[in-house]
């Protein structure tokens, strides 16, 4: 059963106040802090059992990155792409996920 939870194709992500988004695997392995813990020869718990928990990510924050990561997945080889929209009230903490997760 473990190694068919390797294969899955979705991550589930868990901001620290409990919202979980679900989202593709290839789409989360943007983020390098993610990649790294999904890989099954790091030996993380998290490559188990397809789940990441950020402490130091809310649920607002997260929803954020996790449109950023499907963004940048869509536009990965394209040239001239438009700015996201960021709602300025967040671009702090945004900033700050984007460093953790190496995104």
């Amino acid at each position: 059963m473990a190694e068919e939870n390797q294969q899955s194709d979705y991550v589930t992500l868990v901001s620290n106040d409990g919202f979980e988004f679900k989202v593709q695997r290839s789409a989360a392995c943007i983020a390098g802090a993610i990649k790294k813990m999904l890989d099954p020869s790091n030996n993380f718990v998290e490559a188990r059992e397809n789940r990441c928990h950020f402490e130091s990510i809310n649920g607002i924050v997260l929803e954020k990155v996790c449109e950023y990561l499907y963004y940048a997945e869509k536009h990965k080889d394209a040239k001239d792409v438009p700015d996201m929209d960021l709602p300025p009230e967040l671009c702090l903490e945004l900033l700050m996920a984007a460093d953790f997760l190496n995104c």
